[in-house]
């Protein structure tokens, strides 16, 4: 047999490929090669198929089932199977598998290698990946190359303490000792990994703060040597020596520091000669400067060096650079309670700084497409780290701009061809390929250039996000809506979608198998009303969320299965005539023998408010009051419902259920659910929160809209989950009880 192909020749290939099909018959190919050499237990040429492998699954492909060949190169005596095998181990696996745990001996083994080398690669692999499980069998190998002189292997091993730690809280103790002989180190990588380890250790277990605050006078000594030292190239940057360490001395001194006046004492000389003697013409030493401030500002420093700060601060607000003056006046801010005085000297210069012209995003953008294209823009080249709302704004934005649609796909949709790493952005542009799909196609823009786009290529783009493990799992929902969507806007690849759909059926992440099951009922047993039922969504009112809402914009805590509104936030396309019957299920169907009558969409069930009377010419009379009732009243829970029937619409009763808790402590991470018999039709609307606090301080609400034009009495089956006095509660309860006015 041919030798396979080595990495650099797949690589070229790939590149070499002028389109997403050739690029994936491309890699189905070699993967099918590499299952083959699999197979065949071709041990000569494994790390070279797992090399592959690795590129591959880096492109987004699925590379799961070399798991077991990364853990064959890692018992491997060759050095050059065991780097390839830890780079393999530390990308496929990860503590949610349990194949990651066979790989402990092997660590355990190769701590103990007398090759650095071998050791450096086992220490990596167990500070990236490792679980609690792992971290605890092996911390005692970690903490005793922790001893050893050789300064390559304890920086990594000092590395491997932090994610310890991190993953095992209690074992902080086990690392203590160390920490002061780490600081005696020369090696500046090793010194930096003490003081970050430091740092964790002051984060996880603040009882130890006594201890480390003895170790202040070493670390004063250090930043001062560090500063006064003058040039090193070694540690140089942009002529300032070793900024990276300084500012991590800073910060574990800042911690150290708060609400302790001794170790304050100690370290007021050095952070003014720190203060002064750093170059503020780099920005490596503005950053330290930065740092030097937020510490004088949060330990016990004396009257002087706070001036001396607000000064420092003062002089960013004349840089040039405007990252720079917001920074200075953020801090200001923070100064100006307990500094007024000390700020009151800058007062011209913060000003003038009102003068300066805000590049950020306001309400008076000078027109739509403006607005788009800039936050489209922030949204390409920083949108890992952009506020959670922004998805939902933006997507708001443009449902808001029809005349702009099809511009807009256009644009997203070659922002997306060429990068997917941008989630937020990968998430609004998956969400207007499946509402505008239509007009992507088409290929009419009078705005720019149109591109043209085939369903292959659309559908293409939309499964390499599904398959990527770029994407998040909110993304991957979007994605996947998104082609569900494109089912009735695409002419020939209808079972494309259908396909694509049923495999993800049994996907082992809920949210997306959930989906694709209601999706896939939907082509199953209700195609008739998939057109009706995926139509483009219409224009919603932006509602801002609470303070115990910003997760419900991505999922709100009701079952989707029991609400039949769509939400741009999520694209939640669910809603199916199978809801109420998914629920059912759930919490135990209701026995009714009426039948079922066809759901129909919720605008058309629920018509409310004064605009729909205008319309119509109707008079409003008001509802006579309908007692309320006691649902629910258990271990100081209580559920109380208040009734009102709108004078529209007879068939129509708005509930409001209101859940107040008389014990002593909060009731945290409240989920109401809620099923009706078949004949009649039920709406949960979001919750005001999801605590329920203490002593009756506060109540929590939720409308629920229930339809029933046969008048069949009401019966209603609850099922309520939360956590009270560090426990988990699911009740279930039926209320059959209600008053006849309700339903007659």
């Amino acid at each position: 047999m041919l030798p396979p192909l080595k990495v650099h020749e797949l690589i070229r290939m790939i590149r070499t490929a002028k389109t997403q099909a050739q690029e994936r018959e491309i890699i189905q190919k070699e993967c099918a090669d590499i299952r083959a050499a699999f197979r065949e237990e071709d041990g000569l040429y494994r790390h070279r198929n797992v090399a592959k492998l690795l590129y591959m699954h880096m492109l987004g492909y699925p590379a799961h089932f070399g798991q077991m060949e990364c853990l064959k190169l890692i018992a491997s005596p060759k050095f050059t199977d065991k780097r390839i095998g830890y780079l393999g181990a530390m990308l496929l696996l990860d503590e949610r598998q349990d194949a990651h745990l066979l790989i402990t001996n092997s660590i355990k083994t190769d701590l103990n290698s007398s090759v650095q080398q071998i050791q450096g690669l086992a220490l990596c692999t167990l500070g990236c990946m490792g679980s609690s499980e792992m971290c605890r069998d092996l911390a005692s190998e970690v903490e005793r190359l922790l001893q050893t002189s050789n300064s390559y292997i304890k920086k990594k091993a000092v590395l491997c303490a932090v994610h310890i730690i991190q993953k095992v809280p209690d074992l902080t103790e086990m690392f203590l000792p160390a920490c002061k002989q780490l600081l005696t180190e020369r090696n500046h990588g090793v010194l930096h990994g003490a003081v970050v380890l430091m740092m964790e250790i002051c984060l996880c277990s603040p009882s130890v703060l006594p201890e480390l605050r003895k170790l202040v006078p070493q670390l004063v000594q250090k930043l001062k040597n560090i500063v006064m030292s003058g040039y090193s190239p070694e540690h140089s940057v942009s002529g300032v020596s070793d900024p990276f360490l300084q500012v991590q001395i800073l910060r574990l001194l800042r911690i150290l520091g708060q609400n302790d006046e001794a170790s304050s004492d100690v370290m007021n000389d050095t952070l003014a000669q720190v203060a002064t003697n750093t170059d503020t013409n780099r920005n490596a030493g503005n950053a330290i400067l930065y740092e030097t401030v937020l510490t004088i500002m949060d330990i016990k420093s004396a009257s002087g060096l706070r001036v001396l700060a607000v000064n420092i601060l003062g002089r960013f607000l004349l840089n040039n650079d405007k990252n720079i003056r917001y920074v200075a006046l953020t801090s200001l801010l923070k100064l100006v309670q307990t500094d007024h005085t000390a700020v009151q000297r800058h007062r011209s210069t913060i000003v003038d700084c009102l003068k300066d012209p805000d590049a950020s995003v306001n309400r008076y953008s000078p027109s739509k497409r403006w607005h788009i294209d800039t936050i489209m823009e922030v949204l390409t080249k920083a949108g890992s780290y952009v506020r959670d709302d922004a998805v939902a704004n933006l997507i708001h934005l443009i449902s808001s701009a029809s005349e702009l649609h099809a511009y807009t796909v256009q644009k997203l949709y070659s922002a997306l061809v060429m990068d997917i790493s941008q989630q937020p952005l990968v998430q609004v542009a998956t969400w207007c390929i499946g509402e505008y799909g239509d007009q992507l196609l088409a290929g009419n823009c009078e705005e720019i250039q149109p591109i043209q786009v085939s369903e292959d290529d659309v559908l293409d783009i939309l499964e390499k996000v599904l398959h990527s493990h770029m994407s998040l799992p909110a993304t991957r929902a979007y994605a996947l809506t998104a082609i569900m969507k494109l089912s009735t806007r695409l002419r020939e690849n209808v079972d494309r979608v259908r396909r694509v759909v049923s495999i993800f059926g049994s996907c082992s992440d809920l949210e997306l198998q959930q989906r694709a099951v209601e999706y896939n009922a939907l082509f199953k047993k209700f195609d008739h009303m998939r057109m009706a039922v995926l139509e483009k969504m219409p224009l919603l009112d932006k509602v801002l969320p609470g303070p115990n809402e910003e997760e419900e914009e991505e999922r709100s805590p009701v079952m989707e299965s029991a609400s039949t509104e769509e939400k741009p936030s999520g694209q939640n396309d669910t809603a199916q005539p199978s809801q109420v019957t998914d629920l059912l299920d759930l919490l135990g169907a209701l026995d009714d023998p009426s039948p079922a009558p066809v759901p129909q969409p919720v605008t058309e069930v629920l018509p409310t408010g004064p605009a729909l009377l205008d319309l119509l010419g109707a008079s409003s009379k008001p509802a006579a009051a309908i007692p309320p009732l006691t649902v629910y009243n258990k271990n100081g829970l209580q559920i109380s419902f208040t009734f009102q029937k709108p004078g529209t619409n007879p068939s129509l009763l708005n509930i409001t259920a209101s859940v107040t808790n008389s014990t002593a402590a909060d009731v945290t991470d409240f989920v109401f659910q809620a099923a009706v018999p078949k004949t009649l039709q039920l709406q949960l609307q979001a919750p005001s929160g999801n605590v329920v606090q203490a002593l009756n301080s506060s109540a929590v609400t939720q409308l629920i809209q229930i339809l029933n034009p046969q008048k069949v009495p009401l019966k209603m089956r609850l099922r309520l989950t939360y956590s009270h006095f560090g426990g988990a509660v699911q009740e279930v309860c039926e209320v059959s009880s209600f008053p006849p006015v309700t339903w007659q």
